[in-house]
């Protein structure tokens, strides 16, 4: 509680009261400017653009994340000695560092990356391709980034979920003559549920939350298309305006607060009907 109350709620309520404060290295004083800093970023349009590039990276990373977090648990539910090692395998990128994981990335998919040479030596024609240069794409190659990184953990609580599914239940599908999808779908899936709950809040709350994948592969470019708001946040702080800064986290809190606990209750009603 000493720890939670020190590193996290002291300055969270610092925070929230900066944010209204002029504070920055060019003021002498920090001084109360009421709700400047929100006119200024509505004004500008800044908060608008940040705020859409990171719903959509958002909504990228929570699919993208579950779909190959549910795959690798399909492939891994079974406890046989030749998945140990596997389940290892795939939870090895969570250990790695976001930036780590970020610059591995940009160096293999740059215009002269590992990507682009081994696409022209299986094709015999010279790639040049900056697959983090479009302004349409780039968001979401550096979602897929953060599924990579992120998806081990979430095929845990898929394989964790899909245990408690009872025996006797998938058997008497089996018995009615429901075939392998039939049964995920009509018996295991809804009975998932609490895992299902878990892993799109853990991975809705990060894809909100991220700067770290932005920072190493983009530095939100190109023209800003890749700019998510915590993004915003870092280069704001770099710049020296804090209290601007500190306004961005706290809108950031409340879209998270708007978004993350209507859907967990929202599941969570789902759990119980089911």
């Amino acid at each position: 509680m000493g720890l939670f109350v020190v590193f996290f709620l002291i300055p969270a309520l610092m925070n929230l009261g900066l944010a209204f404060t002029n504070w920055s290295v060019y003021s002498p004083t920090i001084t109360f400017n009421g709700f400047a800093n929100f006119e200024r970023l509505i004004a500008d349009g800044t908060l608008w653009r940040a705020l859409r590039v990171t719903l959509v990276y958002a909504v990228c990373v929570v699919i993208f994340t579950n779909l190959l977090g549910l795959v690798a648990a399909l492939a891994l539910e079974k406890s046989v000695p030749s998945n140990a090692p596997l389940r290892a395998l795939i939870f090895v990128p969570v250990l790695m560092s976001p930036l780590a994981a970020g610059y591995i990335f940009q160096g293999l998919l740059s215009s002269d990356g590992v990507l682009n040479q081994l696409l022209s030596a299986v094709t015999g024609t010279e790639w040049t391709t900056p697959w983090l240069g479009s302004t349409t794409w780039a968001i979401v190659i550096i979602a897929a980034i953060q599924a990579w990184k992120t998806f081990g953990m979430c095929a845990l609580f898929y394989i964790a979920g899909l245990s408690t599914v009872p025996e006797e239940l998938k058997d008497a599908a089996r018995i009615d003559g429901a075939n392998f999808w039939q049964t995920f779908w009509r018996v295991r899936w809804p009975l998932m549920a609490p895992a299902a709950t878990i892993n799109v809040s853990l991975t809705l709350i990060a894809g909100l939350g991220t700067a770290d994948y932005v920072l190493a592969t983009t530095a939100g470019g190109p023209a800003g298309s890749t700019q998510v708001l915590n993004m915003l946040v870092f280069l704001q702080f770099g710049n020296g305006a804090f209290g601007q800064a500190s306004s961005m986290t706290l809108v950031l809190f409340v879209i998270v607060l708007l978004i993350a606990v209507p859907l967990i209750i929202g599941m969570r009603r789902r759990e119980m009907e089911g």
